[in-house]
């Protein structure tokens, strides 16, 4: 049995500090589907995948068997996301959400192979990056 074939990714989780600030950056940013299926805790739909977001206290308040050993806080993690599209649309598109770009483009080797990646970070400082993928050769990059 090959197990390769058998796994894909299916959610991970982050923290925040305010889960009505989190909710709006990832619904305006990712287009996320926001669920809020208890008190502290979200989950944001994005396609196939999951963001599951601890709120404040949630780690206390959940049984351990369900947190990590060391719990996520929030600011420390660092995710990656592919952009169906060109790097001027997503430059549109993060500029329209108010958020800057803190590096990028820069050329990067992503699940995919190579792409022009984006980085930029959430309202608890998680840094977040955009990996476009086939796009025409060109793309300026830092390494140029």
């Amino acid at each position: 049995m090959n197990v390769q074939t058998r796994v894909s990714f299916d959610h991970c989780v982050i923290a925040s500090n305010d889960l009505d600030r989190t909710d709006a950056f990832y619904r305006a940013v990712f287009g996320a589907e926001v669920s809020k299926p208890m008190e502290l805790f979200r989950q944001y739909r994005i396609g196939a995948h999951m963001i599951n977001v601890h709120g404040p206290g949630l780690p206390q308040k959940a049984p351990p068997e369900l947190v990590a050993r060391l719990p996520v806080m929030p600011g420390n993690s660092d995710l990656c996301f592919a952009w169906k599209g060109s790097s001027a649309e997503l430059l549109a598109h993060l500029a329209a959400c108010d958020v800057p770009v803190t590096v990028g483009p820069e050329r990067r080797e992503g699940a995919r192979g190579q792409g022009t990646s984006f980085y930029f970070r959430d309202p608890d400082g998680s840094l977040l990056e955009f990996i476009v993928y086939d796009e025409p050769t060109g793309v300026p990059s830092d390494a140029d």
